[in-house]
Formats: structure tokens, C-alpha cells, sequence
């Protein structure tokens, strides 16, 4: 064989190496390739769902719980009636604010506020349209009409009733005669006379017996 021969065999058997060596890689490479792209879609595919589901159920119940507490939440007030106002709805005999004040809230917010308490100490709140000696009874009173409602009027609180001293008799309304205002049918003196003493005083006298 000569070395002609020779060589051009080696050559051909290195060829067929190198092509069998570029095979096993190329399939080493399309393996890989295919095992990666499943790893790393398949967390992508997983986690998707999951990221979903935790993104959005805490929200709905979430939004159910507020929308509960909201309508149950009744500390801030009382949802307002259509066409009526508040002072109408509920009791604020106690509450310092006005009944504008009160009204112009439920108008605003759609809901009635709660009652406050006043301070008693001051009295009960007046109401600007009607004179405290109309709001409160102060038939045992020793304060005439007109220093109660002055009361009233300055301060916004119609002052708490006091108890006359009842030996001198009950606190005589100055616009209205004594003997108009209690029954002295028994008694033995004359009208002029218990009248003046109203006058004098302030107070009507105790009814005497003959």
C-alpha cells in the first residue's frame, strides 16, 4: 500500500471523528436546551395561578368585612330619613349644639349625629325660636320670665329650674296677676291686696285659709 493510500484513509477516519463528536454535542446542547426551557417555564406556569389567588382573595373578603362595619358602625350616628331632619328623628333634648348646627350635619353627610351630652351645669341647650320659660317649666322658680329668657338668650342655655322658697309663695309671672294665676277662691283677702303683694315681691302669695 503506498503512502498516498495511507494518508488519505487517516484523513477520512479523522473526518468521520470529528463528525461523530459534532453529533454527540449537538444532541448533549438540544437536551439541555429543552430540560432549561421546562424548568424555567414550568415555576413561571406554577406561580402565576398562585400569585393570583393571593393577590386577590384577601381582597374580596377584605372589601365584605369594610362594607359590614360600615353599615353595622352605628357609633358615628344614624343614617338620615329622606325628607325628615334629624332633630325630627331623634331625641337632642340634651345636646349643646343647635338644631341648625344638627340638621346641617345630617343634610351633609346623610346620616344623623350621634347626641352629645351638654354640660348640665349649664343648663339645657335653648332653642333660638322659642323662649326657655315655653321650653322648661319654671312654675316654682324665684326668677321672673324675662331674667330666665335673658339668660337663655345670652349664653344659649336655658338655665336649670331652681326651687323658690315656697314660704313666700310661688314666683309671680309680672304679666299676669297673681290671683289669675292661682286659685284663691278661700282666701280671706281681697284680690287688690294679693295682687299688690305679687307685685311688691315677686311673688304671688300662699293661698290662706279663713
Amino acid at each position: 500500500m503506498s503512502h498516498t493510500t495511507t494518508l488519505r484513509r487517516s484523513r477520512t477516519a479523522r473526518r468521520a471523528a470529528s463528525a461523530m463528536v459534532i453529533a454527540v454535542a449537538a444532541l448533549g446542547l438540544t437536551a439541555c436546551q429543552g430540560n432549561g426551557g421546562a424548568s424555567s417555564s414550568a415555576p413561571h406556569s406554577s406561580s402565576a395561578p398562585h400569585s393570583s389567588a393571593s393577590a386577590s382573595a384577601p381582597h374580596s373578603p377584605g372589601t365584605k368585612s369594610e362594607a359590614g362595619r360600615s353599615a353595622n358602625d352605628t357609633s358615628s350616628g344614624t343614617a338620615k330619613k329622606s325628607g325628615m331632619k334629624c332633630t325630627d328623628q331623634i331625641n337632642y333634648a340634651g345636646d349643646s349644639r343647635s338644631n341648625a348646627e344638627i340638621n346641617s350635619i345630617g343634610e351633609d353627610t346623610g346620616t344623623c349625629p350621634a347626641p352629645e351630652k351638654g354640660d348640665a351645669s349649664k343648663g339645657i341647650p335653648a332653642d333660638p325660636n322659642t323662649k326657655c320659660t315655653n321650653q322648661i317649666d319654671y312654675g316654682n322658680d324665684p326668677r321672673d320670665n324675662a331674667t330666665i329668657n335673658s339668660i337663655g338668650s345670652d349664653t344659649g342655655y336655658c338655665p336649670a329650674p331652681e326651687k323658690g322658697d315656697t314660704s313666700k309663695g310661688i314666683p309671680a309671672d309680672p304679666n299676669t296677676k297673681c290671683t289669675n294665676q292661682i286659685d284663691y277662691g278661700n282666701d280671706p283677702r281681697d284680690n287688690a291686696t294679693i295682687n299688690s303683694i305679687g307685685s311688691d315681691t315677686g311673688y304671688c302669695p300662699p293661698v290662706q285659709s279663713k
